[in-house]
């Protein structure tokens, strides 16, 4: 079920939203600079500027059908002087295939306003698109870039599991259940302010490294053990302990190789390409594993007050990509929140990053590995990767799932994250969509996101 963000305007007044851009690649005509006009530069007539708000005929960025698709373009003249020239709206699937383009003339006299509107074609009744509005006028060249989707929910490529996919991390679990966690719990009193306690957690994991996390506890009245918030770290993302909620434990966990778990392995600058031609000695085998044991280390501590029965894992980005493996590997996981997912579809991801050669996510890094391996083919990646792929778990997953994307966002095609979404079964499962935002959520989804594990803890 897609979100809507109406029933939440009542905080829309406390919670801003920033504009952001993407990057992709126009036709080469489209990418022309305005020839300098040193005497106008100079001329304090052509002092100014254009300000333009785009709005989306459905505001979340996502329209249901292919029909619908408008978006209106409001466009203020601050300039001394009039502004002629051309406005061209042009669009292309997210592999960069052309659909669509038309161009409307523009004359708007100084200091005006005037709103100009596209009716567009997308010629395809599902998927995700890039649109581009191109300005050529008199004083301004720019070009403002969005992202649509039409009918998400159609969004469902095959899966590509292997054959022995589920033996494969039934054996991994079994192998970590052979090392001893040696869990270690040491208050940090300098760090508890705001009536919460912050502990240092060190625990044993995969290959018998040492990988830890900050557990923080609001000190409460009633000593009634309190749901937990389990959060996952983004791509080489330190998480520092959370001092922001009193209705919940709060467990940071760094997985091997960032954050105070850093010292667990040397990736030599290369994280996601570390053993990554080896399907059973790749880094995130491990770092899978480390997240099973710091959900471990929750339900071995209940005694510190933690309500073992309500644990919520939550991700951005990597975090997210591991939250899902997790939920789908370990029914101790009641709820999931996920934002931008990466690697979701990463099949689907490679291809569109592979678009750009100069990306560099952390996808954008394993297709230029490929690129400068020639020995290591596409195929052969796909062969590792295929045991690793959030989209793989996602219809093992049993607990509800929220998930939030950026339209914008280049790190995780939105596409991408849509595809893994529509893989989970939950009936409760929601996703909401931020179509101004790049590799983030807006502030409003957080609020959502609140209300929505408060509500699924209090049904269950």
């Amino acid at each position: 079920m897609r979100l809507s963000g109406k029933l939440f305007l009542l905080f829309a007044f406390i919670l801003g939203s920033m504009a952001a851009r993407a990057q992709y690649i126009l036709p080469e005509n489209f990418n022309s600079v305005k020839a300098a006009d040193t005497a106008k530069e100079n001329s304090s007539e052509d002092e100014g500027e254009i300000l333009i708000k785009v709005k989306p005929g459905a505001s979340d960025g996502i329209f249901k059908n292919s029909d619908d698709v408008s978006y209106t373009l409001r466009v203020d003249n601050l300039y001394k002087v009039t502004q002629d020239g051309k406005l061209t709206c042009y669009v292309t699937t997210d592999m960069g295939d052309k659909v669509f383009e038309n161009t409307l003339n523009v004359h708007m006299t100084k200091k005006s306003s005037d709103n100009f509107k596209f009716k567009i074609d997308c010629k395809q009744d599902y998927g995700f698109f890039k649109v581009s509005f191109i300005f050529h006028l008199s004083s301004y060249d720019d070009t403002v870039k969005r992202v649509f989707g039409v009918n998400a929910s159609k969004i469902n490529p095959p899966l590509h599991k292997p054959a022995d996919f589920d033996i494969f991390w039934k054996r991994t679990r079994d192998s970590l259940a052979k090392i001893a966690p040696q869990y270690k719990v040491t208050e940090e009193h300098a760090l508890d302010v705001n009536n919460k306690r912050v502990y240092l957690v060190e625990m044993h994991s995969w290959g018998d490294k040492v990988v830890r996390g900050w557990l923080t506890i609001p000190i409460t009245k009633n000593k009634k053990p309190l749901p937990v918030k389990y959060r996952l770290p983004g791509y080489i993302v330190a998480l520092e302990p959370s001092l922001d909620d009193d209705d919940f434990v709060e467990f940071n966990f760094n997985v091997r190789g960032g954050g105070n778990s850093k010292s667990a392995i040397d990736t030599h600058g290369e994280y996601n390409l570390y053993n990554i031609e080896n399907r059973d000695e790749y880094v995130y085998r491990a770092v899978y594993m480390d997240c099973v044991r710091g959900l471990d280390f929750l339900y071995a501590h209940a005694g510190l007050g933690i309500d073992t029965s309500k644990i919520m894992v939550d991700g951005s980005s990597q975090g997210g990509g591991l939250a899902i493996a997790l939920a789908a590997m370990d029914r101790r996981i009641k709820v999931a929140t996920v934002q931008v997912p990466l690697y979701a579809d990463f099949r689907t991801a490679y291809d569109i990053t592979a678009l750009n050669p100069k990306s560099q996510t952390p996808v954008g890094m394993i297709v230029n590995y490929v690129r400068t391996h020639p020995k290591f083919n596409k195929e052969k990646l796909f062969d590792v990767w295929d045991y690793y792929d959030p989209l793989n778990f996602a219809p093992d997953v049993k607990c509800p799932v929220l998930m939030a994307i950026g339209l914008l966002d280049e790190f995780c095609p939105p596409r991408c994250s849509l595809a893994m979404y529509n893989k989970l079964t939950n009936k409760r499962n929601e996703w909401w969509s931020s179509p101004e935002k790049t590799h983030e959520v807006d502030e409003l989804y957080y609020t959502k996101q609140f209300l929505w594990f408060q509500d699924i803890f209090r049904l269950d």
